[in-house]
């Protein structure tokens, strides 16, 4: 397992409380991302729901902490981390690499006999899906706008100089972990597990994202919807009102 990133509670935010929940959602932040910005999403899923939000180190108030440029080692912290918050039925859901990082949580979770409910994956072809990458290698403007082009991080916030400074150190740890990841063959989960993907996503195509169903023996469902990489964000209604249904479903 990896070594001590901090306690429980350094890594995960619950911003809407929800006493006597039957159900929790653990969210996987995107590469880049941090808890705040899945703020929106726990308050659509808060029902019924509590919602868990992951924080990675090296951003915003862990930003003094050094990031963690492996995703098993990411995964082996994270699967420590939710140790005692397991007690109720518990769905993953990821979203880009979050959602590679959920699948590595769900394998080793389902390996100590605690397997999540289900796993939720969104923008991101199934784990065996070798792409050779090297974002995390580019320069800073190469790095800007790649991001840029994904929409998934807020133009003036990279216009700033001194936020871009302290955002793009982890948005390349993070593509750094998600582009030297390797997936290492092993039992499939037993979960359900719904793939969630954009019809125009430049990173993942619709043939790729139906691929993750040969990782579960349990039921798998493909979701498309219109957009692209970070379609659930800027077209949220649909795609968040589905996951919502499936949570639900599995109280």
């Amino acid at each position: 397992m990896a070594g001590n990133h901090g306690p429980t509670d350094t890594w995960i935010r619950c911003f809407h409380p929800l006493p006597g929940a039957r159900i929790r959602v653990v969210c996987f932040p995107h590469a880049g991302g941090s808890a705040s910005y899945y703020h929106p999403v726990s308050r659509a899923l808060s029902d019924p729901a509590e919602v868990l939000v992951l924080q990675y180190p090296g951003r915003q108030d862990r930003r003094t902490e050094p990031c963690i440029e492996d995703l098993d080692e990411l995964a082996d912290a994270i699967t420590t981390a939710l140790r005692g918050r397991l007690d109720v039925p518990t769905v993953l859901f990821g979203h880009s690499m979050g959602a590679t990082l959920a699948f590595e949580v769900a394998r080793r979770l389902e390996a100590a006999g605690t397997a999540p409910s289900a796993l939720m994956v969104s923008g991101r072809r199934a784990p065996g899906q070798l792409v050779p990458e090297s974002v995390h290698t580019s320069t800073e403007a190469q790095l800007i706008a790649h991001v840029s082009k994904l929409n998934g991080t807020d133009a003036n916030v990279l216009a700033d100089p001194d936020i871009r400074s302290m955002v793009l150190p982890a948005i390349r740890s993070d593509y750094k972990a998600a582009e030297t990841y390797r997936y290492r063959p092993g039992p499939a989960l037993t979960c359900p597990v719904v793939a969630l993907t954009g019809d125009n996503d430049p990173q993942v195509s619709v043939a790729e994202a139906a691929r993750w169903k040969e990782y579960t023996t349990g039921e798998f469902s493909l979701e498309v919807f219109e957009g692209g990489h970070f379609f659930f964000m800027t077209a949220p209604d649909k795609p968040l009102a589905l996951l919502a249904e499936r949570i639900a479903a599995q109280t």
